[in-house]
């Protein structure tokens, strides 16, 4: 048997999203005094919005 689309023909196909990710890492205070950090991704259509970021 022969496939009828390669990998080739796969990755062609996929769309490239338009953006940026960026990691955000916040740092927080707990009531004890010890500091948290949370992280999570954001996406951005433009590197020029990270400072827009709350």
């Amino acid at each position: 048997m022969d496939k009828s689309q390669s990998f080739a023909d796969k990755s062609k196909a996929k769309k490239k999203e338009v953006g940026v990710n960026v990691k955000v890492i916040r740092a927080m205070k707990s009531e004890k005094g010890t500091i948290k950090f949370n992280e999570k991704f954001v996406k951005l259509d433009d590197i020029s919005k990270v400072t827009d970021i709350k």
